[in-house]
C-alpha cells in the first residue's frame, strides 16, 4: 500500500479546466527552491488556479521534502489557495528548517526579528539568521548584521558576518548599498585586526 501511494505521489497533477483537462506538471525540488528564491512561490500557486494543493500537501506532509514544507507552510501561514491556519505553517516552515533549508531559516529569522505572525525574539532570530547565513543566504546575512550593528547577538561572530557580507556579489545596486552600511557600521564595532583577517580570509 505504501509503495502504491508513493507511485501515485510521484504521478503529475491534473487541472481540471472547465472546457479541457490541461495537464500541470508538478515543480521539482529544484524548480521550486527557485521560486522561493525568488519569492514567486505563492504566486505560482495562484497562476496554476490552486490546483496543485492535494499535491504540494502530500509532499510536505508524506514525504516530508523541506521545499514543499516550506511552501504549504507558506500557504497555510496567509491563506493561498487553503484555509488561513498561521500556527501550522509555522510549524511546517520549522520542519523545513529543521531540515536545513536555508531559505525556511531565513524567513523564520525574518519573523522573529518582525514579530510577524509569531511573538517578536530578536535573540531567537539571530540564531535562525545565523545558521542561514553560515550556508550562504545572502538576505539572512545582511538581516544578521543589522541585528548585530542594534545590539543583538555575540561580538564573537561580528568577524564571520563581515566576511559573508565582504565576499557577496549581488548585481542589485539597492542590496549592494545596503552590504556597505552594514560592512562601514561594523567596522565601528570590530577590532581592526578582526576586520583585517575577515577582508583576508575573503582575498586568499
Amino acid at each position: 500500500m505504501k509503495r502504491l501511494v508513493a507511485c501515485l505521489l510521484l504521478l503529475p497533477a491534473l487541472s481540471f479546466a472547465q472546457d479541457d483537462i490541461k495537464l500541470v506538471q508538478l515543480y521539482s525540488q529544484d524548480e521550486l527552491l527557485k521560486l522561493i528564491d525568488a519569492n514567486a512561490h505563492l504566486d505560482r500557486m495562484v497562476t496554476d488556479r490552486c490546483q496543485l494543493v492535494q499535491d504540494v500537501e502530500a509532499r510536505a506532509m508524506t514525504l516530508k521534502l523541506p521545499a514543499f514544507q516550506f511552501l504549504f507552510g507558506d500557504m497555510l501561514a496567509w491563506g493561498v489557495c487553503v484555509e488561513r491556519d498561521a500556527e501550522r505553517g509555522i510549524y511546517y516552515m520549522k520542519q523545513a528548517a529543521e531540515q536545513g533549508m536555508p531559505a525556511a531559516m531565513e524567513q523564520l529569522g525574518r519573523y522573529y526579528a518582525q514579530g510577524k505572525l509569531v511573538q517578536q525574539d530578536k535573540e531567537r532570530a539571530v540564531v535562525y539568521l545565523r545558521e542561514a547565513s553560515s550556508m550562504g543566504n545572502l538576505k539572512a546575512q545582511i538581516q544578521l548584521a543589522e541585528l548585530f550593528i542594534d545590539g543583538y547577538g555575540s561580538p564573537y561572530d561580528f568577524e564571520d558576518a563581515y566576511r559573508w557580507l565582504y565576499g557577496a556579489i549581488t548585481a542589485d545596486d539597492a542590496t549592494h548599498k545596503r552590504i556597505s552600511r552594514c560592512l562601514t557600521k561594523l567596522e565601528t564595532l570590530m577590532h581592526p585586526k578582526a576586520v583585517r583577517a575577515a577582508k583576508q580570509a575573503v582575498d586568499s
